[in-house]
């Protein structure tokens, strides 16, 4: 570093100062003098007095600053001396101030209050003894050169000063210096997300009360997660208490939940709304979770289907897909903002099957402060494999991975062992494959009574109401009340019961459940199936829930509008051109019906 950055707290020029050996010699010229506090025998100098005449370890007087040099008209090798050199002296170190990013930096302590008043009064504290007073003097940072190296965490070559100088003009950039009035001041980063003016990285200076100066570092970090997730403070969030009871004032979602085995079938049904749009519903839901077993073989068009039924007012958040297991989630268009990164895990039971029609399939999210699971499964078919069905939920509850990145909103009441204690609200959906027992001659005189009466004495041989009350499994789970005949096994295409050769029990295999970590917050609406949909040998299932929502905070990844942009538009496009010909079918109508007399 230069010495002219550096100020030793003299008056003179550098031309006018003594040479590091004490003594000035002409046209810069040195000889070897004494040493400045050295205790070896000086060497006299050219115009000095002979060494004979001197006592003792006296120093050669020194020329004054303003007197020109006198120099003898002798011969100089007659009078001096022959001595060994010696090398030179080491050079002056640089004064340089404490940066930031120094250790010793966080383990200064500033005064007290207390303190500060003793010093007021005229008294000196202990607190305070060896801190220098430079470090109340801190340079401000006001150029993009400073604020450059602060973002990459160096120290800027503008911070070299010297105690007692209130200016630095040989800095590149705009400094100024901070008295030192109690409290001192630190440096903050701009608050661009609140509306604050300035470019981005710009430092300025801001009394904080009480407080230690912080590491810039530290802040631009705060700042760049501020700015990628959004407010950290509860009031004024985007997923915060505010924006909540702006869109939902009861604080309850309106939730669609589906499940059902499509049997691998390639024709889907010619119109979905029965299934996406059931009459029951009075209003449309805001989100939509449809979960698919044994699904088509084109995945991309059953999710077309699913965008141009629901229309353009909702987008797809997230799909996913395990084996012939499909999962789509659909959610209203003004809500996206409001969802954190959505994830995904699998989990396959039957290992030795190259095609994975068994398994688990589980997605995740927060919305708003509230976290979701929805996990569809398929396990293991057969009148009498209910161990079998209770391994494989042993297996999906241990090897869903979830959540990954997004937090959990309350870690203290998560079991590691246990997926479905991980989160808020859970629903668990598909083919369960349990069935009913008793034989199928038993099965066909329940249903030939009353609905009501006979769907309560079907459910007393349903095996999965058996083992959720032994609480071998779906331990906290629910379900809502069934009001529905059994939803397999049907012809494909009629609305009988099997019957081939098997002739297969009727039974309830496709079930929707789930669970909450407060009570009370889901409340089901609505539960039932759809038999006008006739492709598959199983009826969907679907159910209407009210999910309460509780405000959260922007500490979490967020979704960030992203969705399946191209799926939305060729939904738009098939619903366009199925308007255009439905109108073109009515002009024809209208045309055949006017008769024309000649």
């Amino acid at each position: 570093m230069p010495s002219k950055l550096v100020s030793l707290g003299h008056s003179e020029t550098a031309s006018q100062q003594p040479t590091a050996q004490g003594c000035l010699c002409p046209e810069g010229s040195m000889l070897k003098g004494l040493l400045p506090n050295s205790d070896e025998e000086p060497v006299p100098c050219l115009g000095s007095p002979a060494a004979g005449g001197r006592q003792g370890p006296e120093r050669s007087p020194e020329l004054p600053l303003d007197t020109p040099e006198q120099v003898s008209n002798e011969d100089p090798r007659a009078q001096a001396r022959p001595f060994t050199p010696k090398p030179p002296p080491p050079r002056p170190r640089l004064e340089r101030a404490l940066s930031l990013d120094e250790k010793g930096w966080r383990k200064r302590r500033f005064r007290t209050s207390r303190e500060d008043l003793t010093v007021r009064n005229g008294a000196s504290p202990s607190g305070d003894q060896g801190i220098p007073r430079s470090l109340y003097k801190l340079p401000v940072l006001a150029g993009k050169a400073e604020a450059g190296a602060l973002e990459k965490g160096m120290s800027p070559p503008s911070l070299l000063t010297s105690p007692g100088h209130g200016r630095f003009p040989w800095a590149p950039g705009a400094l100024r210096t901070v008295l030192p009035p109690s409290p001192p001041r630190v440096l903050r980063p701009l608050q661009l997300w609140e509306g604050a003016p300035g470019p981005r990285g710009v430092f300025c200076s801001q009394p904080l009360p009480g407080s230690i100066c912080c590491n810039p570092r530290l802040s631009l970090a705060r700042l760049r997660r501020s700015y990628l997730e959004g407010s950290l403070l509860a009031t004024g969030a985007l997923m915060g208490a505010d924006e909540l009871a702006r869109y939902f004032p009861d604080r309850s979602v309106a939730l669609f939940v589906a499940t059902w085995n499509m049997q691998g079938q390639k024709e889907l049904p010619p119109n979905l709304d029965e299934l996406l749009l059931p009459a029951e519903a009075d209003l449309a839901q805001d989100l939509y979770v449809v979960g698919v077993q044994e699904g088509c073989s084109d995945r991309r068009e059953w999710e077309a289907r699913l965008q141009e039924t629901l229309g353009p007012h909702y987008v797809m958040l997230y799909s996913a897909a395990h084996g012939a297991l499909y999962m789509a989630v659909l959610i209203r268009r003004d809500l996206i903002w409001f969802c954190s990164e959505v994830e995904s895990s699998t989990v396959t039971t039957r290992i030795v099957s190259q095609i994975k029609t068994k398994g688990a399939l589980g997605v995740s999210f927060t919305f708003f402060g509230t976290s979701l699971l929805f996990i569809t499964s398929h396990f293991t078919s057969g009148d009498g494999k209910v161990g079998e069905r209770l391994v494989d939920y042993s297996k999906t509850v241990q090897g869903l991975a979830l959540p990954k990145n997004v937090p959990d909103t309350s870690p203290y009441r998560s079991d590691a062992a246990d997926v479905t204690t991980r989160f808020d609200e859970v629903f668990w959906f598909g083919d369960f494959n349990f069935r009913l027992s008793g034989g199928r001659a038993a099965v066909e005189a329940i249903l030939k009574q009353d609905l009501s009466s006979s769907v309560q004495a079907l459910l007393q041989h349903d095996q999965l109401t058996r083992e959720m009350q032994r609480g071998s499994i779906f331990k906290g789970f629910q379900e809502p009340d069934i009001h529905f005949l059994p939803s397999y096994k049907f012809d494909v295409g009629k609305d009988s019961y099997d019957t081939t050769s098997k002739q297969r029990t009727p039974s309830y295999t496709d079930r929707i459940l789930y669970r909450s970590r407060h009570q009370g917050d889901i409340c089901p609406v609505k539960y039932s199936s759809c038999p006008g949909v006739r492709t598959s040998d199983h009826r969907p299932v679907y159910g209407l829930f009210r999910v309460k929502v509780r405000p959260g905070r922007d500490n979490i990844p967020l979704a960030a509008g992203k969705f399946d942009r191209d799926l939305y538009l060729l939904g738009i496009k098939r619903r366009i051109s199925r308007e255009i010909q439905r109108q073109q079918a009515l002009k024809s109508q209208h045309a055949s019906a006017i008769c024309t007399v000649s």
